[in-house]
């Protein structure tokens, strides 16, 4: 079996607003916004992989916390920030204890 991460496109927009709890326009409303961009089929069907399921999870939240698709662009755009810094922080510390 072919190694698979979070990052491979697996699931229809059906199976994606399920596992998310949203309905599909919602989906397609924060696509249409930039929120995310799932990969397409080679018929144009779209496909979400787990990180944007997590991504439209996080989405959803801060919707439901009052923030504006604006605001919920920016702060999604932070959080990944933050967590693709605090990996290469790790990195650099295993570096340092490794050498």
């Amino acid at each position: 079996m072919p190694h698979r991460d979070s990052s491979t496109p697996l699931y229809g927009i059906a199976v994606a607003a399920q596992l998310v709890d949203l309905p599909e326009a919602t989906l397609r409303l924060f696509e249409s916004k930039g929120l995310l961009t799932p990969a397409r089929s080679d018929g144009g069907t779209r496909r979400y992989s787990d990180d944007d399921i997590d991504r439209l999870r996080r989405a959803a939240q801060l919707r439901d916390d009052g923030i504006n698709i604006a605001g919920i662009a920016r702060v999604l755009d932070l959080q990944d920030e933050n967590a693709d810094l605090q990996d290469r922080n790790a990195d650099l510390r295993d570096a340092l204890d490794e050498g």
